[in-house]
């Protein structure tokens, strides 16, 4: 899947009608599924969505400042959807369950400052506060439409914590916890508990919240013509609600997918969420994504042991459900999980997770685009791989198929084989972080068979034995996959 977004997507409306303009080059590259941001109203309105207001103004209504969100209009979003069904790409659309923002008006409730390091312990005596908690959404429940939408208004009995007291002024981060609350025990256990995030947290023992967000649900697979969700925020949101929503979700649109982010890198939680959702949603491998990253940055380069490179990831212990990436939004510089990997190493590992049986690969949009930002006092280019990601989903889609047989038996440089079927060719891939040239010996299962490299960074031809052995060789910090000649025509044919 493509990830159709970044942190820094420009302003102005134009995102959604962008994408729909570039759908026929997405189909032809071999994208099958296209991942969009939040599309509600925020606060201010051309915010990246994960500060959502209303999530059923996907660009309709004049609300906080405009009636576009920073995307588009609904009616662009509507457009993008209807006619990626065209060119066999599913939309996904990123879900943000844990909280809402920027609400109309305050309410007095009383509540108590819990820690940051412990949400369980608080800290001194109940207080009144002004809360940011009554949602209102005047503009649209005027439209009668709107208000068919869904007509509920929310309240502080619809949260469980603020990180704002109005009349207090407590303009730093202080989490207060509402009198008559009590936080989620089916999340995270940082911080004694992470049900706690920012903004209003939702809190999931309101029926009429969770209410209204599965009706979202599944009015935008309904009407808006998604095909499924990307949730935000996982390990902050109680589980048995997702285990309720896609169940829900399944019961209407039995193919739509839902995969979603917890973010951390002991697989154990991850398995630990699997099981509470009964296995119905895929995670980001985000212990993956770890390794590339270390990688990238480890000096001298070849001090890292590729060996280890699948060891502890999801990819390795759960692949069905594993959705892996080497960049995205939270991870992109400037960010607050900023955890970039390095551009001499990015396009390796994407030949990794493009060309292996495990996994549902991912491409960040910038790794395709390129972009340019200013935040932070820094300014950050990111470069194009495009050449070779063209290249390698060229391969995934012509050759990467069949069993798969690993080659993780040297610290400096690994390979793997696929051996095909009866319409795909098969591959052989090797990568390495080495400093000298290296090389695999593999079997392909195609015997007297030659082989190209075409990622072009190797010249000559290799030839296999007459049992389908080769030695597969590597430049030094580089990777090489290597294709029968005969499939070149039709690998050409799609990177045009």
């Amino acid at each position: 899947m493509l990830q159709g977004f970044h942190w820094y997507t420009p302003k102005g409306g134009t995102h959604w009608k962008w994408l729909k303009s570039q759908l026929p080059a997405f189909e032809k590259a071999g994208f099958t599924a296209i991942w969009l941001p939040p599309p509600g109203k925020c606060d201010p309105a051309d915010d990246e969505g994960y500060a959502p207001y209303d999530r059923w103004d996907l660009g309709k209504y004049n609300q906080k400042g405009q009636v576009n969100t920073r995307y588009g209009s609904e009616q662009d979003l509507r457009d993008l959807c209807s006619e990626a069904g065209n060119h066999n790409l599913q939309i996904y659309i990123d879900a943000v369950f844990n909280h809402m923002a920027s609400a109309d008006k305050t309410e007095w409730v009383k509540a108590i400052v819990v820690s940051h390091d412990n949400r369980n312990q608080e800290i001194g005596d109940w207080i009144d506060i002004q809360a940011w908690t009554k949602f209102e959404f005047t503009e649209r429940l005027k439209d009668p439409e709107g208000r068919q939408r869904s007509a509920k208004t929310w309240t502080a009995e619809d949260f469980d914590a603020v990180d704002f007291a109005e009349n207090l002024k407590s303009w730093g981060f202080t989490i207060f916890k509402i009198k008559g609350k009590t936080f989620e025990t089916e999340v995270s256990r940082e911080n004694g508990n992470y049900d706690y995030l920012c903004y209003a947290d939702i809190d999931m023992d309101s029926a009429s919240a969770k209410d209204d967000l599965k009706r979202w649900g599944l009015w935008m697979l309904r009407d808006i013509k998604a095909d499924g969700f990307r949730f935000d925020g996982l390990k902050h949101i109680r589980t048995f609600f997702f285990k309720e929503f896609v169940q829900l979700m399944k019961t209407h649109f039995p193919d739509h997918f839902s995969m979603g982010e917890y973010w951390d890198s002991n697989t154990r939680n991850l398995h630990q969420f699997i099981r509470n959702t009964g296995g119905m949603i895929s995670l980001n491998d985000v212990p993956l994504q770890l390794r590339f990253y270390e990688i990238s940055k480890a000096f001298p380069r070849n001090s890292y042991d590729l060996r280890n490179l699948v060891q502890g990831t999801l990819s390795a212990e759960q692949p069905s459900l594993a959705v892996t990436f080497v960049e995205n939004h939270d991870t992109q510089p400037c960010q607050y999980l900023e955890r970039t990997v390095e551009p001499w190493f990015k396009p390796w590992a994407y030949a990794f997770i493009l060309l292996r049986e495990q996994g549902y690969p991912t491409i960040f949009l910038p790794d395709w685009t390129g972009a340019d930002y200013t935040d932070k006092n820094r300014h950050v280019v990111l470069h194009s791989h495009q050449w070779v990601l063209r290249r390698l989903m060229a391969a995934r889609f012509h050759c990467a198929r069949g069993h798969q047989q690993d080659y993780f038996d040297h610290p400096n440089t690994v390979g793997w084989v696929r051996y095909g079927n009866d319409q795909h060719a098969g591959l052989a891939a090797v990568i390495s972080n080495g400093s000298r040239e290296g090389w695999k010996w593999m079997h392909t299962g195609r015997p007297d068979t030659p082989y190209v490299d075409i990622l072009e960074h190797r010249k000559e031809n290799i030839l296999t034995n007459d049992q389908g052995w080769g030695c597969f060789t590597v430049n030094p910090e580089s990777c090489s996959v290597w294709v029968p000649s005969d499939v070149l025509p039709w690998i050409y044919e799609m990177i045009q």
